[in-house]
C-alpha cells in the first residue's frame, strides 16, 4: 500500500487529470509503477531477507532449515530477496483488491433475487437473467477470491526456499562456520585431554606410591606429596592456559602462555617423579623452533609420556628429539606392558589428537606396538611454520 500511494501521486501529477482513487486505468498504471519500486527497495535493504523469512515461516508454513537467516548482502542474494518482494507485493495486491471490491459484489448478486430495488440498479439483459444466475454467480465469485488467495498462498510457500533460501555462498559460509566452531572444539578437546590428562595420570600414580610407603618410608611419601602440590600447581596454570583459549576466541588476550618445548626439562622431572624412568636425547636447536612447532611438539611428549604411565606403568621410556633445517622429528619408546596400549577397549583419544596436532603443521605422526615395544613417532615440518 505504501508503494501504490506513493506511484498514485506521482501518476496523477503526469497524467493531468486523473483521479487515481475512481479511474480504473490510472489504478493500473500506479499498480505497475509500485512493483518495481518494492523491488529497488528489496534489493537496498540487506536486512529484508531475514524479515520476509520470519514470516514466511509463521505464515506460510515453510520449515525454517530451507530459508536463510541471514540478511542477505551480496547482490545475488540481494536480487533473489528484491525478486520475491516483486512477487510477494504483486499476488498480494491481487487478493487485498480482490477481496475488497469481491465480497460487497458477490452479496448483491445473492440477494439479487430478493430485491427489487437492486435490481433496478442492473441494467435490462443482467434484470432479464433467471433468478438463481445471481446467487450462483455471487458464490462463485466468493470461490474465486478464496481460490486466488489459496493459490497465491500456494505459489509463496513454493517460491521461498527458492528466493529466499541461502545462496551457494551463504552455504559456502555456513560450512566454514560450521569448520570453524568444529576445529575449536577439538582444539579445546586436545589441549584438556593432554594437560589436564597429564597431570591426573601423574598425580594419581605418586599418591598411590605414597600411599603404599607410607608407613615404612616417610621421607619418600613426603617426596611422592611434595610432586603432586607441584603437579597439580603446573596443571591449573595450564588449564588456565587452556580457558585463555576461550577467551582469545571471544577477543581477549590468554591469561597465560602455551607451554613450549623451553619446558620440557620440567615436564620430564615431574614425569620421573610419578615413576618413569626417562633417557631423552635432543639433538638440534630446539629454542630456534618456531613457537607452533614447538607447542605442538611440548603437547605431543606430554600424551606420549601419560601414554605410558597410564598404560606401561614404571618403565623405561626412550625420548629423542632431532632438528634439522627440514622438521623436528621426534620418537618415543617404551616396553608393552601385559595389557598395553593395543589391548585396550576405550581411549584412543590422545593419539587421536596426536595425529591431528601433527597433520595441522602438515606432518604425520604414528604410534603402534612391534616386537614388544611401543613406538611413537612424529615428523613436524619447520619451513612455513608461524614464528
Amino acid at each position: 500500500m505504501p508503494y501504490f500511494l506513493v506511484t498514485s501521486v506521482l501518476v496523477a501529477l503526469v497524467m493531468d487529470g486523473a483521479d487515481p482513487y475512481r479511474d480504473v486505468v490510472t489504478q493500473f498504471l500506479a499498480f505497475g509503477a509500485a512493483l518495481p519500486l518494492a523491488w529497488l527497495a528489496a534489493l537496498a535493504f540487506a536486512p529484508a531477507r531475514p524479515m520476509a523469512a520470519s514470516a514466511v515461516r509463521t505464515f506460510c508454513g515453510v520449515p525454517g532449515e530451507l530459508l536463510a537467516d541471514r540478511p542477505g548482502y551480496s547482490w545475488a542474494a540481494r536480487r533473489r530477496t528484491a525478486l520475491w518482494f516483486l512477487v510477494h507485493q504483486a499476488a498480494g495486491a491481487i487478493v487485498s483488491g480482490m477481496s475488497l471490491a469481491a465480497p460487497p459484489a458477490a452479496v448483491a448478486l445473492m440477494v439479487l433475487p430478493f430485491s427489487a430495488a437492486l435490481r433496478r440498479g442492473f441494467p435490462a439483459w443482467q434484470r432479464a437473467a433467471p433468478g438463481m444466475l445471481g446467487p450462483l454467480a455471487g458464490l462463485a465469485l466468493m470461490a474465486l477470491v478464496i481460490g486466488t488467495a489459496w493459490g497465491a498462498g500456494k505459489l509463496l510457500a513454493r517460491l521461498a526456499p527458492v528466493l529466499l533460501g541461502p545462496t551457494p555462498a551463504d552455504r559456502l559460509a555456513a560450512a566454514e562456520r560450521r569448520a570453524a566452531d568444529l576445529a575449536s572444539r577439538n582444539r579445546l578437546a586436545r589441549e584438556l585431554h593432554d594437560s589436564v590428562g597429564h597431570a591426573l595420570s601423574a598425580v594419581t600414580l605418586q599418591a598411590a606410591a605414597a600411599r603404599r610407603v607410607l608407613d615404612a618410608d616417610p621421607e619418600f611419601a613426603r617426596q611422592a606429596l611434595a610432586a603432586i602440590e607441584e603437579t597439580t600447581r603446573d596443571a591449573v596454570a595450564e588449564l588456565d592456559t587452556v580457558l585463555g583459549l576461550l577467551r582469545e576466541e571471544d577477543g581477549a588476550r590468554p591469561t597465560s602462555p602455551a607451554p613450549t618445548l623451553d619446558g620440557l626439562n620440567a615436564l620430564l622431572d615431574r614425569t620421573r617423579a610419578a615413576g618413569l624412568g626417562i633417557e631423552a636425547t635432543v639433538e638440534g636447536n630446539v629454542a630456534g623452533l618456531p613457537p607452533m612447532v614447538s607447542r605442538e611438539a611440548y603437547r605431543i611428549v606430554q600424551e606420549g609420556l601419560s601414554n605410558a604411565l597410564r598404560h606401561a606403568g614404571p618403565v623405561a621410556v626412550t625420548l629423542q628429539l632431532c632438528v634439522n633445517e627440514r622438521e623436528l622429528r621426534l620418537t618415543m619408546e617404551n616396553p608393552v606392558a601385559a595389557a598395553g596400549p593395543a589391548d585396550r577397549t576405550g581411549g584412543g583419544r590422545g593419539l587421536r589428537g596426536i595425529g591431528e596436532r601433527a597433520r595441522l603443521l602438515g606432518g604425520e605422526a604414528t604410534a603402534a606396538a612391534h616386537e614388544g615395544v611401543w613406538r611413537l613417532t612424529a615428523g613436524l615440518p619447520i619451513a612455513g611454520a608461524a614464528r
